[in-house]
């Protein structure tokens, strides 16, 4: 019987190919190499190798581009007329779930997979994405949590585990202990970059930008290469923390260098490219024609039917263009996405509401933006991404509250924000502003009955 480093049964597999698919797995759990290349070779030696076309299937399920969604779905067609085992007619049932956008189902099946599958590091890290494109923060962290106890301190991959549940710790506000596990995880393989983006995260959180800044300096070799999937977004993570910091031309370089000097179109790096130029906008920076360039690169991408968290950050893009038809359009097709499945409700319910309250704010309507957003926001539990990543919801809502002059909600939006990150020198701005504007309504009257 042919199996895979953990010891699981891969059918249809030689010994040659299974060879190539473990470096496939390495490649995937280290966001390193090219995980896609190291299958179809699998696949030309062994044909019917289902978990390397099941892999295969994964990758592209998750990455949440509508071309790999759909070579993904003629991929499972394929596979399922397969001889298959138990395990691998889980893997498949729950990729056809998140290619039919119903990933909380997906999630449960994966549940289900791990109690009888402890070891299947594949299906884990799967999970874990599929928690993270749902934003369960829960889930983050407990689907780890259950299954880490199995895994003896020897068992190859164990850190990679940690690297996870570290993430997942730090998504549910447990900050000591997600840098702690993040660590262990850092020891057992230095060039785990998600255990590196979650101590990334856990600053973020915890507005300590200095610490943020040295932490992606001093760890850069292990994250920056040019064949490491995970590097535009360890530099995200260092732009904010420059904006913060009021350093805002660090930011820029960043952006123009090594996150968007490649002109990338993955969805993952453009989402990044997108979420920060937004944020400098914001802040009230010129930007010049890098809208334009990143807007032409989400119209292969921003569809209104295969993710909306995407779509959302392609807005961003085509506002900065001057793309307000596309905007419009691409609003229309999400609130009418209907009932095709748990991402249409996600588009119809949340995604609409994202690109209108933004389209508003670009356009000067606050009350508008006020209006959508504040319906959009509590999305924790039915919308993707990281804490760190919505948070330019509320930063947008409340830079709408101030520029439209409501002052009792942009003094409340400031302190509901440093109830979270008192250490946050823009938090600490939005409450000056805030209190600016009641300063100066509380003047007015009295100026009047002088009058």
């Amino acid at each position: 019987m042919i199996t895979d480093a953990q010891g699981q049964a891969l059918s249809g597999a030689t010994r040659e190919a299974a060879q190539h698919f473990d470096q496939a797995v390495t490649a995937f759990n280290l966001y390193r190499g090219d995980p896609i290349a190291a299958l179809d070779t699998a696949l030309a030696l062994a044909p019917r190798f289902a978990m390397a076309a099941l892999l295969k299937a994964h990758l592209m399920a998750v990455a949440t581009e509508p071309a790999a969604t759909q070579a993904a779905r003629g991929l499972l067609a394929t596979v399922a007329g397969w001889p298959l085992n138990g395990r691998e007619r889980s893997h498949l049932a729950a990729a056809t779930r998140i290619l039919d956008g119903e990933w909380s189902a997906a999630a449960v099946l994966l549940d289900r997979h791990h109690v009888e599958h402890p070891f299947d590091i594949v299906a884990l890290q799967v999970g874990h994405l599929v928690d993270f494109f749902r934003a369960n923060a829960r889930s983050l962290r407990d689907r780890i949590a259950r299954t880490l106890p199995q895994w003896a301190a020897d068992r190859p991959g164990r850190g990679l585990l940690l690297g996870m549940h570290a993430f997942g710790l730090e998504e549910c506000g447990q900050y000591a202990e997600a840098e702690d596990a993040a660590h262990a995880a850092l020891s057992a393989e230095p060039r785990d970059c998600w255990a590196h983006h979650a101590v990334a995260h856990v600053m973020e959180m915890q507005a300590r930008h200095e610490d943020g800044i040295d932490w992606a300096r001093v760890r850069e070799p292990h994250w920056s290469g040019a064949d490491n999937f995970f590097q535009v977004h360890n530099w995200w993570h260092r732009a904010l923390c420059h904006i913060e910091t009021g350093e805002a031309d660090e930011a820029l370089a960043l952006y123009d260098g090594p996150i968007r000097a490649g002109r990338s179109a993955v969805a993952v790096d453009m989402v990044d490219a997108s979420a920060l130029l937004w944020r400098l906008h914001l802040g009230g920076h010129a930007l010049g024609d890098r809208w334009g360039e990143l807007a032409s690169a989400w119209d292969a991408h921003a569809d209104g039917g295969s993710y909306a968290f995407n779509d959302w950050h392609a807005t961003m893009a085509w506002l900065g263009a001057g793309r307000d038809a596309e905007v419009r359009a691409l609003e229309a097709r999400l609130r009418h996405a209907g009932e095709r499945g748990e991402a249409a409700r996600w588009a119809a319910e949340t995604g609409a509401d994202l690109v209108a309250g933004f389209a508003a704010f670009w356009h000067g309507d606050f009350e508008r933006s006020i209006d959508c957003l504040w319906r959009a926001r509590p999305i924790a539990n039915r919308f993707g991404g990281s804490h760190a990543q919505r948070d330019v919801i509320d930063w947008t809502l409340t830079e709408a509250a101030l520029r439209g002059g409501q002052r009792a909600l942009a003094e409340a939006l400031a302190h509901e924000r440093l109830a979270l990150r008192p250490d946050s020198g823009a938090n600490r701005a939005f409450l000056r502003r805030a209190l600016a504007l009641a300063a100066h309504a509380s003047d007015e009257p009295a100026v009047r009955l002088a009058a």
